[in-house]
């Protein structure tokens, strides 16, 4: 094949598949060079070079070798030493190269039949990098798209220019069923570089596919008069939004459900049926957390900061409608504030708050070393640790009924030798498990001095020795020695349940 026909070549190649002729120019160098390069079966690392002139089709080809360092293991066939280098030409430098013009391979047949290959490769390289250039200010908006092949593990989507995205089985809302040429819609969850190149990957199980169904059938939402705050979604069953108004006068839920809940229920329709409670968006957590239990009504709420935690109380007939079936209402509560929830009832609320003082009460008789009567005056003040008691301002505490300022001082006193101790340490004063608490032959008194020595659960004490427990004031050898088989009975049950299981099996 001469020089004109590799102009026809690069000129029907650049005509039909859009691509530039340097594109294609590059391709059949390469093919001519991979030729070539078989001419010298001895050195399979041969590094040729093959320079067309565009203008007039003409080529050579050039054996080329990179000068490296003496002390470089130079690869034989493609690179020289600055030694080897100077014997040819002493002005060859480190990181120069030398190359001698070589005789071309006639570019026919099996070399167009290579460049062809590069070339679709190129053409297939440049598409997929211009629908991610194209896609990526998109990642998390919605697309359309019509269903171009069905197949067992996921759905390929036809977005159109040449655009192609996959939407797994994994990202359908369970019953879904789409056939060839179905329209679909999606969010585009992300988009996957790894593997044959980059792929397109759609859901419309994520929250954020039910935020942008909203934006379209709500335009308050798209000329951001109202705010979607967070979304929460079992795909297919229920889901939970958090709305606020920029405007004082629209009502941001009834902007969403629409008349005769035209707007919420076209969202719904869209995904398969789905049931979408919209709430009132709050920046106080325990009344968000309120409205996103609608429609199961809340009693009280204990918060709980350091663990972001709430216990959330209802009454009895409102528990069953507040957990929701599988515990769904709650846990999408939950996602949607943030907040891990713990719903119960109002007696079992009254009750594990009883147990929540009555363990404050007798931290603070045993840590800070008072009687009943000012451990409880702190428990009903609101402290719930000694740092509390050793930091907060002492005009708050003077202003406390029975309090006065040297009995202030001197629990501030013992609240920081407690905290001290602690540091001393090398950690923060531990407290002791309910496992511990409760255990049967167990005082307040006893558990918290076992806390202070580290010995916070039932394991911790298993792990004791009698004479390691009776260093403690007012513990004797038999208290110490029955206290520690209570705390070993489980390590026995263990052993039990084992045997049985290995008897089991041998039989």
């Amino acid at each position: 094949m001469g020089s004109k026909e590799i102009l026809q070549v690069v000129e029907l190649f650049s005509n039909e598949k859009g691509i530039p002729k340097s594109v294609v120019f590059e391709a059949i160098e390469q093919a001519i060079a991979t030729a070539t390069r078989k001419r010298f079966d001895e050195d399979e690392e041969a590094d040729i070079r093959v320079a067309i002139d565009p203008a007039t089709g003409e080529y050579e080809s050039f054996r080329r070798w990179l000068v490296v360092a003496d002390d470089h293991m130079a690869i034989l066939g493609s690179e020289l030493t600055t030694e080897e280098a100077h014997e040819i030409d002493p002005g060859l430098q480190v990181g120069d190269i030398y190359e001698i013009p070589v005789e071309s391979a006639e570019f026919g047949r099996i070399e167009a039949q290579t460049a062809k290959q590069v070339i679709v490769q190129k053409v297939r390289e440049a598409e997929r990098e211009k629908v991610v250039s194209d896609y990526e200010s998109r990642l998390h908006a919605l697309v359309n798209g019509s269903v171009k092949k069905v197949t067992r593990d996921a759905i390929i989507v036809d977005l159109g220019g040449a655009a192609e995205a996959l939407l797994p089985r994994e990202n359908l809302i369970a019953r879904e069923i789409f056939r060839v040429n179905d329209r679909v819609r999606a969010i585009l969850h992300e988009i996957r570089t790894e593997g044959r190149g980059p792929q397109l990957i759609l859901s419309r199980k994520a929250p954020e596919f039910l935020i942008e169904l909203f934006k379209i059938e709500v335009p308050e939402i798209a000329e951001e008069t109202i705010e979607i705050r967070g979304a929460a979604r079992d795909p297919g069953l229920r889901a939970k939004i958090a709305v606020k108004t920029n405007d004082g006068r629209i009502d941001p839920v009834g902007a969403c459900v629409g008349m005769r809940g035209s707007r919420v229920q076209a969202v719904s329709n869209e995904l398969n049926g789905e049931r979408v409670d919209i709430v009132l968006w709050d920046d106080n957590p325990a009344q968000l957390v309120i409205n996103a239990m609608s429609p199961a009504e809340v009693s009280s709420i204990v918060m709980d900061e350091d663990n972001r935690s709430m216990d959330v109380a209802v009454t009895e007939d409102n528990l069953a409608q507040a957990i929701g079936r599988g515990g769904q209402n709650v846990r999408l509560a939950s996602e949607l504030t943030g907040w891990k929830l713990n719903v119960m009832s109002e007696e079992q609320a009254e009750e594990r708050q009883e147990a929540e003082s009555e363990k404050l009460l007798n931290m603070f008789m045993v840590r800070l070393d008072v009687d009943i009567e000012l451990s409880q005056i702190l428990v009903d003040e609101g402290f719930t640790s000694i740092d509390e008691v050793a930091y907060v301002p002492i005009e708050e505490m003077l202003a406390i009924d029975g309090l006065d300022e040297d009995l202030v001082e001197t629990l501030r006193a013992r609240a920081r030798d407690v905290l001290l101790t602690a540091a001393l340490a090398g950690e923060e004063a531990k407290e002791p498990q309910d496992d511990l608490l409760t255990m049967e032959g167990m005082t307040p008194g006893l558990a918290y001095q076992l806390a202070d020595r580290g010995v916070s659960t039932m394991e911790d004490l298993a792990e004791l020795s009698v004479d390691e427990l009776t260093e403690i004031e007012g513990v004797d050898e038999v208290s110490a020695a029955a206290l520690i088989m209570k705390a070993r009975e489980p390590w026995f049950a263990d052993e039990e349940d084992q045997s049985a299981e290995t008897q089991s099996e041998q039989e």
